[in-house]
């Protein structure tokens, strides 16, 4: 049985299109089984609970399998999968939370590399922190900053005002400092203790 293992020939991501383009099942759990740590990992970044991402996940591989037959092997095929991922998180994202509007005046900048010690953090520390944002912020911070949408780009998946879209940005990066300022102060007590 372990030969049989050993031996299985890994099928190349244009074998796996192509076999998802028919249906097959085996091409496409073995495609969800390569992706979906990384689609997985884009998801967690639009939502505060696993299980809601999990759930953006499913939803976002049922799309990739239904549109496989639009791909048109122009570019990577893994950014036209994260591509559809990040609309599925947005589409959730807009049917189950309304982002309310700010006023712009308070659409402050705040550069991340002032922050002494932002290296001390991990990577999971900092994905925690920006799970725990306000979903609005969450899904602003993720479009700019990660994903890297324009505020015009936001503003029409989001069905919301350029200005909203700065101001979110602006509040979620304000709350971000503070969380690294709290961090680093833990870091540093905990190593001089």
């Amino acid at each position: 049985m372990m030969n049989f293992f050993k031996n299985r020939k890994k099928r190349t991501e244009q074998e796996l299109i192509e076999g998802c383009k028919k249906n097959d099942r085996k091409s496409q759990n073995i495609l969800y089984e390569r992706f979906a740590p990384l689609m997985l990992g884009i998801c967690i970044r639009y939502s505060s609970e696993l299980h809601v991402a999990e759930d953006i996940m499913q939803e976002g591989f049922i799309r990739i399998y239904n549109c496989i037959g639009t791909f048109r092997n122009e570019g990577s095929f893994e950014g036209w999968m994260k591509r559809i991922m990040v609309r599925t998180a947005i589409e959730q994202y807009r049917k189950t939370i309304q982002i309310h509007a700010y006023d712009d005046t308070e659409n402050e900048k705040i550069d991340f590399s002032d922050i002494s010690g932002m290296d001390a953090l991990t990577t999971k520390d900092l994905l925690r922190m920006i799970q725990d944002l306000p979903a609005g912020f969450r899904t602003v911070f993720n479009l700019y900053a990660i994903e890297g949408y324009s505020h015009q780009e936001i503003s029409e998946m989001l069905h919301i005002s350029v200005g909203t879209s700065k101001s979110q940005l602006s509040r979620a990066r304000v709350i971000l400092q503070e969380k690294v300022r709290i961090e680093n102060q833990t870091i540093a007590y905990e190593v001089y203790r």
